[in-house]
């Protein structure tokens, strides 16, 4: 049986961060309810060592395309409720 892959990427800006240590802080809270909600990869893959901003990777897996864009609206929305985080661009693409 085929199955898709979804791609997301979303760039955050961190205000409240003062250094790398509180924004790993945030990152590391933010990727660990991710994953453990939504059973999905994540990882910090550009800005590492910017102090405010992270650029998030995001890999989930499915078999048909309306579960990959109802999990991204999902995701989007816990993201976007996070306090401590602004999404500044997102984009979104299913292989």
């Amino acid at each position: 049986m085929p199955f898709l892959v979804g791609l997301l990427q979303i760039e955050l800006f961190i205000p409240a961060s003062q250094s790398l240590k509180e924004k790993r802080f945030v990152l590391s809270s933010l990727k660990s309810r991710l994953s453990n909600k939504f059973n999905i990869s994540v990882a910090e893959v550009d800005h590492n060592d910017k102090w405010q901003r992270a650029t998030l990777g995001i890999a989930l897996v499915g078999n048909e395309r309306r579960f990959l864009d109802q999990s991204v609206a999902q995701i989007m929305k816990l993201i976007y409720d996070e306090v401590d985080v602004q999404v500044l661009q997102q984009q979104f693409e299913v292989i």
